[in-house]
């Protein structure tokens, strides 16, 4: 799962469609039979500079279209535990794609790459801390970083050679 944000990542740069940053939500299910699975919802990628759309980050249009394709404003839809929703991020969340993750109704966050490496191209992914992921925890969204951390990396050092702008640079 992790897998498929950060193919979606690279693959923004390499069809120069957009910045470094991809996301995929999935529906966790549990079956007597086949156990737990995950069902592929909606995909993201970063659009900001192709669209002229600061909002347009991997995570929050992961989001839009999984609430769209469900049909509903949020993906807390079951309380009882019946459907959960899981967002796999190539990269932890700038400050925006971390509020968007605790209003979207997702039940865990998974980040592949940290804000250091997205910093260390020239990225401010804005303020976010430590207090901001037990936030999330509170909230009842399990937070799993780091992985496949080298591999997520990898992807925004080729984006930070010259594969595209930073279009809202710390540097």
């Amino acid at each position: 799962m992790m897998s498929l944000a950060i193919h979606l990542s690279d693959r923004n740069i390499t069809e120069g469609t957009g910045g470094p940053f991809g996301a995929a939500i999935f529906e966790r299910h549990e079956d007597e039979v086949m156990g737990s699975y995950c069902t592929l919802v909606s995909i993201g990628m970063n659009r900001v500079v192709t669209l002229g759309n600061s909002t347009l980050h991997g995570e929050t249009v992961a989001i839009q279209l999984a609430q769209r394709r469900v049909g509903t404003y949020t993906l807390r839809i079951d309380e009882d535990g019946g459907r959960s929703f899981e967002l796999f991020t190539s990269c932890e969340p700038c400050a925006m794609c971390l509020g968007a993750t605790l209003w979207s109704g997702v039940t865990r966050i998974v980040c592949g790459a940290t804000k250091d490496d997205a910093q260390s191209i020239g990225f401010d992914e804005g303020p976010v801390f430590e207090e901001s992921y037990k936030h999330l925890e509170k909230a009842g969204i399990n937070v799993t970083r780091n992985v496949l951390r080298a591999e997520a990396a990898k992807v925004l050092q080729r984006y930070g050679c010259g594969c595209g702008p930073i279009y809202n640079g710390c540097k």
